[in-house]
């Protein structure tokens, strides 16, 4: 079977009966430097503990370079690629954050993965629906995870709703 199928939930309701499950775990990936300075131009935010290794590595607490909070924030939508159900011919939409927490800085380098629980779903009508996750992105090998965060997502289901 393929990721995708895996994945792939027959109705709205099989997901809504899994509110307060762990729905999965992503595969670790690391954080490279390349992806930070990426990220700082994105944002315009180059503050040497980020983007100046050496700097970072003489000059910081942390022991050289860290990603961006928000990067890894960011990563959340990757993260949930092989782990959040979906459904054929929806789409799904960020719909926001009702708590974010940035427990512990990830080096450059570490690898992270998310821990996703589905802690609500709400229909708002037929064919649409909101969850919310308690998203943990946790750091190989380190006692506390990166972030801690309540992510709700829109599903818009296309055609008759199942």
């Amino acid at each position: 079977m393929t990721p995708d199928a895996l994945r792939a939930m027959p109705s709205p309701q099989s997901l809504a009966d899994q509110v307060s499950q762990e729905i999965g775990v992503s595969a670790w990936t690391t954080i490279s430097q390349a992806q930070v300075d990426l990220f700082a131009d994105a944002t315009d935010d180059h503050q040497f503990i980020h983007v100046d290794p050496e700097r970072a590595l003489r000059e910081s607490a942390f022991g050289g370079p860290i990603a961006h909070g928000f990067l890894s924030l960011s990563l959340l939508t990757a993260l949930s690629q092989d782990v959040l159900p979906t459904f054929e011919g929806a789409i799904g939409i960020n719909y926001g954050f009702d708590k974010v927490r940035f427990l512990t800085p990830v080096p450059v380098g570490a690898k992270v993965r998310g821990r996703f629980v589905l802690s609500e779903f709400t229909p708002r009508n037929a064919r649409e629906f909101t969850t919310r996750y308690a998203v943990t992105v946790e750091i190989e090998g380190a006692a506390r995870p990166a972030l801690v965060a309540d992510w709700i997502t829109m599903t818009i289901l296309q055609g008759s709703a199942t």
